[in-house]
Formats: structure tokens, C-alpha cells, sequence
């Protein structure tokens, strides 16, 4: 039931059909009580009072995944404090889903019964982990065909050296190896404290190591001289102040965001952190800064993701202009990957708190992940002018499926794509830079060079007028129609 799009590996480094029933509800309970199933995702619910309850199925397996409990009227809480809201209709038999630190919704049917499986117990043994674990990215995985992966062909390989007497080692090298040619942060296997997973060749992931790294670098390199810098959400989020011109005061801003997460304790439930995340924006974009600054450099080269949801309350500070972030949809058909949810328009609100609406350099890299790059493909239709400096980012961006196999194994994967204006993704390849510069290499640090910072003050400096400014929605969409 997971949403949050944080990269597989980031997760699993801290997590070591039936016919459609009639309108009837429970006399007593909530007129949603009953079955559900989600047009794709895999998943059935059972509504029962103050429960709620999961099952994870494939067309051979179903097995039992998180449970919530009700909190009021169609909401429910589950155990990591994620709050899901059920709305009934269109009609008796349908309803929507949400999640607080998602963002789009989950259509709903109801049904009359559990599918068999969920009734029945499912057998433990190798064979059987190895049917749910390949059915489980068969039926949802989207990108087989754009990674040249022949899922199929890897059943054929792998199916018949699986036997009852498998090892879990053996079975878990067996897992790793079938994933490992999609090179995708959101994919990842689990079992106890192993976990295989990876990033895009020719990348690295976000690690706090890395990240201490170059907060440290940046602070002593680009913001030494900076008239003002602060520290908010517990250190996720920095602001400076950048030296103004000689005859002018700072004209330029500075705003790095490390994560969509971890704003305040890692137990708090979404609306504690995106209390600390207001409270921040409201201390950065005073009235006096906004009217001041000329432009503001967006750091996310390092950011590990989170949730998409504070990904799109932070763009709703840069807009005076309703607009559509993306458009978000989900593989829906167990056999033909081409079949899915109809895309739902995610838009940006121009927020009633202060705003910033001027020219924006966004720095990204390839750890640049997941609802970090969220967040950057919402920057890129906003009124007032974005130019992309850097590398591409990681190219992950769906929430995260969590299932749990019969022997206790978990497989993470994505179903979702993020789709832009020009009705294509950036997964695999991640979102382009306008402007390419080298991002924290050995060599960067070694001459103590930050060239992409560098090359955005100067495109900010020069108000906004250059050729790549001048060009950015015209390069957002070339660089998108030459993906996929």
C-alpha cells in the first residue's frame, strides 16, 4: 500500500476477477463496507467498520498486505501514519482512493466476493515465491519493452531451476539476477537484512554520506560570501541569499532541497511535515525577497525523494497562474502492457501563502530521483520561465509497489508513469537538462569547481534573457517527444 517514491533502494535500506455486486451496503456500517477492487495496482480491499484490509493478488496468488484503521468518515489511518480517503461514486458500485503523500487518485469497483485465492491458503515453498515474484512484475512492471527485457524469456531461464529443496540464498540470487538487467532505482528485492538493488549505469544513489558531502562543499564553495543561509525542515531544505552585483543588493536566491521527506520526525504522520515545510516557505519567500529577488537557483542534485503531494505544494509557490504539472497513469492490464488507467491532469494552484513567480535554474543530476524528479517535471510547464542546468535525472518516477511474497520475500517495483504534455514519460532516461555541465565529479571536487552552479548565476544574472531561458518551453517539449 506504499505511495511514497522514494528510490527502491532508499526503501529497502530502512525496510530491511470477479462480477460486480449489487449496491447493497452493511446495515450499521459504513455505506463503503464491503469489497473493492482498484483498476490496476493489483489490489483487493475489504472494508469491514473500522478496518480496512489489503490483498495483494496476481492472477495466481493472493496474500494478505497492510491493514488501516478508520479515523472518521471515509478515512483511514494505517500503521506509518499514511492517511487513505475513500470517496463513494461515480455510482453505487464505484468509488476513489487517495493517499495524503501521493498524489492523483485510485478508482474503485466493488465486488461480490473475494477472489479464490485470497480464501485459501498459499504454499511457502520456492516454486511458489518464484510464481508470485515473476507474475507480480509480469502483470504491473510498464517498461519491459523500452528496457529490452523479455520478462518471458526470463521465466523460461529461471522457472526450471527452482525446485522445492531451493535455498532462500539461491532463491534470492535468482531474483536479483532476473531484475538486474532493468537497471531501475525502483525495483528492489528483500529478504531479512540482503537487499539487491541498483541505479541507472553511470550513477550513484543518494546516500546521507553524499549528501553531508556536498552540503558541506556547497556551503564553503558557492555560499561562503552569502548574506544570509538557514537551515529548515531538519536540514532538508537550505536558503541563501547570493552576493548581489556591486551596485545592487542579493538579486538571486539560493534553495536546495535534499528530499521530499524527513522534514521533522520520521514517525510523524504527512501533515506534520508539510506544517514544517509552510512554515519554512513562509520564512524563505517573504514579500521583501519575492519583490527583491531577479531570480532563484533550485538545487535537487541530491535529493532522494519522498512525496510527490509536497512536491506540488512547494511548485504552488512559484505560480501566479493555474497550470498542469503532469498527468499520471497506471498499467491496468495483467496480459497487454499497453493498457492503462486513463491519465489523471495533476495540477499546480497558485498558493494562498507569498510566491515567488520569476525566473527559476533548476540543477539537477542522476541522483536526482523519484519524487525529486517529480517535482522537477512539474517545474517545467510553470509560467515565468525554467531552465534545466546539469544532467539528467535518475528517470524513476512512479510510487512504489511493496509485495510481499509467500516465503516472506518482498519485491518493490513501479506501474505508473508520469506522463508530460506531450503524453510520454522520462522513466529510463530521466528528464534532460537545457544547459549540460559535469554535477560532483572527482574532478569538481578536486579543483573545487561547481560548474552547473556557476553556469545558473550567470543565466540569472543576465535576467533571464539568454537563448536557453528565452527557448525553455520550446526545449521542454523537443527533449520530451525525442523520449520513448
Amino acid at each position: 500500500m506504499r505511495t511514497t517514491t522514494v528510490t527502491a533502494l532508499a526503501l529497502a535500506l530502512t525496510a530491511a476477477a470477479t462480477a460486480p455486486a449489487t449496491a447493497a451496503s452493511v446495515p450499521g456500517k459504513p455505506g463503503t463496507d464491503g469489497l473493492w477492487r482498484t483498476d490496476g495496482y493489483g489490489t483487493v480491499l475489504s472494508l469491514d467498520g473500522d478496518t480496512l484490509q489489503e490483498f495483494q493478488t496476481t492472477s495466481v496468488s493472493c496474500l494478505k498486505g497492510d491493514s488501516a484503521r478508520r479515523t472518521g468518515p471515509g478515512t483511514y489511518a494505517t500503521a506509518d501514519g499514511t492517511t487513505l480517503t475513500l470517496r463513494p461514486g461515480p455510482g453505487a458500485n464505484r468509488a476513489t482512493l487517495g493517499y495524503d503523500t501521493s498524489v492523483g487518485h485510485r478508482s474503485l469497483r466493488r465486488i461480490r466476493k473475494l477472489p479464490a485465492d485470497c480464501t485459501r491458503p498459499t504454499s511457502e515453498d520456492a516454486r511458489a515465491a518464484f510464481d508470485v515474484f515473476w507474475h507480480s512484475f509480469a502483470e504491473n512492471y510498464p517498461f519491459f519493452a523500452a528496457k529490452g527485457v523479455d520478462w518471458q524469456a526470463m521465466r523460461d531461464r529461471y522457472r526450471p531451476q527452482v525446485h522445492a529443496d531451493t535455498t532462500r540464498k539461491e532463491l534470492f540470487g535468482i531474483f536479483s539476477d532476473m531484475v538486474r538487467p532493468l537497471h531501475d532505482a525502483h525495483v528492489a528485492v528483500l529478504d531479512g537484512d540482503q537487499v539487491f538493488a541498483q541505479v541507472r549505469p553511470g550513477t550513484e544513489p543518494p546516500s546521507p554520506e553524499l549528501d553531508a558531502r556536498v552540503k558541506k562543499f556547497i556551503t564553503e564553495r558557492d555560499l561562503g560570501n552569502a548574506p544570509y543561509r538557514q537551515d529548515f525542515a531538519n536540514g532538508r531544505i537550505t536558503y541563501a541569499d547570493l552576493p548581489g552585483r556591486a551596485d545592487r543588493r542579493a538579486d538571486q536566491g539560493y534553495l536546495r532541497i535534499s528530499g521530499f521527506a524527513g522534514y521533522t520526525a520520521e514517525d510523524a504522520p504527512y501533515p506534520a511535515h508539510l506544517a514544517e515545510l509552510d512554515m519554512a516557505l513562509d520564512a524563505i519567500l517573504t514579500t521583501e525577497r519575492t519583490q527583491r529577488l531577479k531570480g532563484l537557483i533550485i538545487d535537487l542534485r541530491i535529493n532522494g525523494g519522498g512525496s510527490d503531494a509536497l512536491g506540488i505544494h512547494i511548485a504552488e509557490r512559484f505560480t501566479d497562474r493555474p497550470y498542469v504539472a503532469y498527468a499520471k497513469r497506471a498499467r491496468n492490464h495483467p496480459a497487454d502492457p499497453d493498457r492503462h488507467t486513463r491519465p489523471e491532469p495533476i495540477r499546480v494552484v497558485p498558493a494562498a501563502g507569498p510566491r515567488y513567480t520569476g525566473p527559476i535554474a533548476v540543477l539537477t543530476s542522476g541522483t536526482t530521483v523519484s519524487a525529486g524528479e517529480s517535482f522537477t517535471q512539474a517545474l517545467i510547464d510553470r509560467p515565468g520561465g525554467t531552465v534545466r542546468i546539469g544532467q539528467p535525472t535518475q528517470g524513476v518516477f512512479s510510487d512504489v509497489m511493496e509485495r510481499s511474497l509467500p516465503n516472506g520475500m518482498t519485491a518493490i517495483l513501479p506501474n505508473e508513469e508520469f506522463l508530460n504534455r506531450s503524453g510520454r514519460t522520462y522513466d529510463g532516461t530521466g528528464i534532460p537538462p537545457h544547459l549540460t555541465e559535469p554535477v560532483f565529479t572527482k574532478e569538481e571536487f578536486a579543483e573545487k569547481r561547481d560548474s552547473a552552479f556557476d553556469r545558473a548565476v550567470r543565466v540569472l544574472r543576465n535576467d533571464g534573457q539568454t537563448e536557453a531561458m528565452n527557448s525553455d518551453q520550446a526545449s521542454g517539449v523537443s527533449a520530451s517527444r525525442g523520449l520513448r
